[in-house]
């Protein structure tokens, strides 16, 4: 099989190229490295079945067709996982969210339906908004701001689900949607501005703990082993075109448990800094995981006290943190 695999060099989406890679697949990266870092390929560039375009998603694709006309075999598979995912950077780059989630995914679409590969969408838990309903089922539209300052990433994840619906009705494209709920696992960036990275990092600086808000804003924490799980599991699975999944995490915490879990690992004591809760941050988060337990039979197996750990171990192991 020969996957090809946008936003290769960001967290989730080197994770994915290592996971196919292990399964015996070719796969093609591409990245512009605006968010993303080549050294989570490091693995993957010892590889002969691993190549890799330097090439924005929502510009010029011709580097991407050389490269695929070059190669033995054609991508059965797209996954287009390239955007900014955290608030910092799509608050930083938010026409490049937009263009990368628009431009972006009709190139891959349109990429798809020429070889007449799978494609699989990386949508995002953004899209249910303030949630009015909880749990988030698929079958929930949405409580979003589509001006507010998140809108860059939440409205263009939503224009992205109608563009691959678009092209599954109109060129009978097989596509998939995937809707990720908080992840965390090695290759986070310290900087990424995302609740775990955050605190991990001021934790082993000595540094007190940035709690927006009360801290009562409850979120579900998803590994990221159980996360690319579920979407290999989406990929190969015999479901409609345009089927919808939540994944991620269905045990909901507060931010304030999180913050007590980080520190006790850590062997530090509880020290926080309150600040004021960003614009249209939401209240609750928690994924109603009901459709990808029937179709996929998939769940988290990592614990967030076990995820915890091997997080903090990575961190302090490629040594951009030093332990106070």
């Amino acid at each position: 099989m020969h996957v090809l695999i946008t936003g290769a060099a960001g967290f989730v989406g080197s994770h994915l190229v290592d996971r196919y890679l292990n399964d015996g697949a070719t796969v093609t990266g591409i990245d512009n490295l605006l968010t993303g870092n080549i050294a989570n390929l490091a693995a993957a560039h010892s590889r002969a079945e691993f190549s890799f375009v330097n090439a924005d998603v929502a510009g010029d694709w011709s580097p991407v067709d050389a490269l695929l006309e070059s190669s033995y075999s054609r991508p059965e598979l797209v996954l287009h996982f390239a955007s900014p995912a955290s608030p910092a950077d799509y608050a930083l780059f938010s026409l490049e969210t937009l263009a990368a989630n628009a431009w972006g995914t009709q190139n891959c679409c349109a990429l798809a339906a020429r070889l007449g590969a799978r494609l699989v969408y990386a949508s995002t838990s953004e899209v249910y908004g303030e949630p009015l309903n909880h749990p988030q089922a698929e079958t929930y539209w949405g409580n979003v701001n589509p001006v507010g300052p998140r809108s860059c990433y939440d409205e263009s994840k939503r224009f992205g689900e109608a563009m691959v619906c678009a092209y599954a009705r109109c060129k009978d494209l097989d596509v998939r949607i995937v809707r990720i709920f908080n992840t965390y696992g090695p290759r986070m960036r310290r900087d990424d501005g995302r609740v775990i990275p955050n605190f991990i990092s001021q934790a082993l600086a000595g540094k007190a703990l940035t709690l927006y808000g009360s801290g009562q804003q409850t979120r579900s924490f998803c590994y990221v082993d159980d996360l690319v799980e579920g979407i290999v599991r989406l990929a190969r699975a015999d479901v409609p075109s345009a089927t919808i999944v939540n994944l991620g995490n269905p045990v909901e915490r507060t931010v304030l448990e999180l913050a007590r879990s980080v520190a006790k690992l850590i062997g530090v004591a509880l020290n926080v800094e309150h600040r004021a809760l960003p614009v249209d941050d939401p209240s609750r988060r928690c994924p109603d995981i009901t459709r990808a337990r029937r179709l996929l039979q998939w769940e988290p197996q990592v614990e967030l006290e076990e995820g915890l750990q091997r997080t903090i171990a990575s961190f302090m192991a490629d040594g951009r943190i030093a332990q106070r």
